[in-house]
């Protein structure tokens, strides 16, 4: 098992990294202070992050939650309302991101999208 974690200033604090190191030992990925360094800004290539993440965020924060629980139940009838059709799509452009980093060598391809 691998993680990977975001730019958040939480994930750099020395707790963050000592329990990530225990963990996942040399099997995790942060923004230049990683065992395996992940570059800022680098491509989204995955459907969790030029996908889900944004959809999911339109969804359950459409309106205002009070609640801890409320956010949890609307992450929830966010994910079930999500088609296999949808799902399947943006597993198809999985491909086609790949095949627009390899073109661009690496560097920002969304504007060949």
């Amino acid at each position: 098992m691998w993680s990977q974690h975001d730019g958040c200033p939480a994930h750099y604090s020395l707790i963050a990294w000592r329990e990530l190191h225990e963990k996942f030992q040399n099997r995790w990925i942060g923004l230049g202070d990683g065992p395996i360094s992940w570059p800022a800004h680098s491509s989204d290539l995955t459907p969790l992050d030029f996908f889900l993440w944004g959809t999911l965020q339109d969804k359950v924060y459409k309106e205002v939650a009070n609640t801890r629980q409320a956010v949890q139940q609307r992450i929830i009838a966010a994910c079930v309302s999500i088609s296999s059709d949808v799902i399947r799509v943006a597993r198809q452009s999985v491909i086609k991101r790949i095949q627009c980093c390899i073109d661009s060598d690496g560097h920002y391809f969304e504007y060949l999208l």
